[in-house]
């Protein structure tokens, strides 16, 4: 399995991803990497899903097991402690803000507004504290960036011009979104400040922007020609809303 010119198969694709893969195919699979860039998008969208997912979840992962779920508990139920577990397990998964869990008890699809800015604000949170690799392609590759996000997107990807803010472009990459590819696109101005700017299909043609916020930081998030937009930055909504503004101005203007 060492011979360069195997193709590479989707298992071993994952297998790199999982530092799983054998010494002697690793170098090979790299080269493919560096000459396919769909399977090159594809190995990023994974690394960027378990990245979004550790930071979600590895802490809840490391928590101790409470004492009474304990082995010796559990193994001898009774009907009342069953029922109150029960019970007090559906209350802890409603009051944990869990999407999708509503009023009067009934779980429903999570909304295209819940979706979109929780996803974005997840991907935000992640990668503007990335010094060495907060993108994928630089934003000194900007005509490539475009290319490359609107072929695998499937709509016109076009990275803004915020200079009027001080922001500048630092570069973007390929996501998994809440119906298929998501664009994102970071931006940075000189004292280090950045803004997010992410898009995924919607199942809306037009809505007005709302606003979300989470940990200190801000999204506003419309829709538009089926094509869901979040601006993402810091707790100043005045600043973010000017910024998500310009955001909406030119894709308007470009007819996207």
């Amino acid at each position: 399995m060492s011979d360069p010119n195997i193709p590479v198969t989707e298992d071993e694709l994952h297998a790199y991803v999982d530092n799983e893969l054998p010494e002697d195919r690793r170098a090979a699979v790299e080269a493919w990497l560096a000459t396919h860039a769909d399977d090159a998008a594809k190995i990023a969208a994974w690394r960027a899903m378990g990245n979004a997912l550790h930071a979600t979840f590895d802490s809840v992962a490391d928590e101790p097991v409470p004492a009474r779920l304990s082995i010796d508990r559990l193994s001898q139920p009774s009907r009342r402690w069953m029922m109150g577990a029960i019970a007090a397990s559906v209350l802890a998964f409603a009051a944990g803000g869990s999407v999708g869990w509503l009023a009067h008890g009934t779980a429903t699809k999570p909304s295209m507004f819940a979706n979109f800015t929780g996803d974005a604000l997840e991907a935000h949170k992640l990668y503007v504290v990335e010094v060495r690799h907060p993108v994928d392609v630089v934003g000194s590759e900007k005509t490539h960036l475009q290319q490359w996000l609107t072929k695998r997107c499937g709509w016109e990807v076009r990275a803004p011009e915020l200079d009027s803010t001080g922001l500048k472009l630092v570069g973007g990459r390929l996501l998994p979104g809440p119906t298929g590819p998501a664009s994102f696109l970071m931006y940075e101005n000189a004292s280090g400040e950045r803004f997010t700017v992410y898009a995924s299909r919607a199942d809306s043609n037009a809505t007005q922007m709302r606003y979300a916020s989470n940990d200190g930081n801000g999204a506003l998030f419309w829709a538009d020609r089926g094509v869901g937009y979040v601006v993402s930055g810091g707790a100043d909504r005045d600043r973010l809303e000017h910024v998500a503004r310009l955001v909406y101005d030119q894709n308007e203007k470009v007819g996207l």
